[in-house]
């Protein structure tokens, strides 16, 4: 089994590796978000996106991404810690930091099968158009009632 940091790929590292898996007739299944705090959605996210093809790449946004689309008090945990954390996990193949915060440049080295998605961004989320045009679909998943990683430093402060 690779170790846990062998599996955190660069840009250029998933430009050769997604071709090589799909020359191996693999379907490659991303997702994509912040994963600061991991809880129990997240793991129920993950499984099902991965149940949905043979590889699965995740694309979380880095440090400065997530302080630019969710406030400048965020991510609670660094970038290095919520990439080992996903690595680590039997389920994930791959795990990728990218800095814009937006997934499409993420997506087009990509070219995934499949992308999945919360179930609340709906089938014309923002990367349907990417995924779409590189011969790929969405995949909805529903949230876990009440599990957000917002939600939960909600419940912190309030409890704290």
């Amino acid at each position: 089994m690779p170790h846990p940091h062998d599996k955190i790929v660069s840009r250029d590292e998933l430009a050769r590796i997604a071709p090589a898996l799909r020359a191996q007739g693999k379907t490659i299944v991303t997702c994509n978000g912040s994963f600061d705090l991991f809880h129990y959605g997240h793991l129920v996210f993950l499984l099902e996106a991965r149940a949905q093809g043979d590889v699965l790449i995740v694309g979380i946004n880095s440090d400065r991404s997530v302080k630019q689309y969710k406030s400048a008090n965020r991510p609670m945990v660094p970038q290095d810690q919520r990439a080992a954390i996903l690595a680590a996990l039997e389920t994930v193949d791959y795990v990728h930091i990218f800095d814009e915060t937006v997934p499409m440049p993420f997506l087009d080295v990509v070219k995934p099968q499949v992308h999945a998605n919360g179930e609340e961004y709906g089938e014309e989320c923002i990367e349907a158009e990417t995924v779409r045009r590189n011969g790929g679909r969405i995949h909805l998943i529903k949230r876990v009632p009440g599990l957000s990683t917002t939600d939960l430093i909600k419940r912190i402060k309030t409890t704290g």
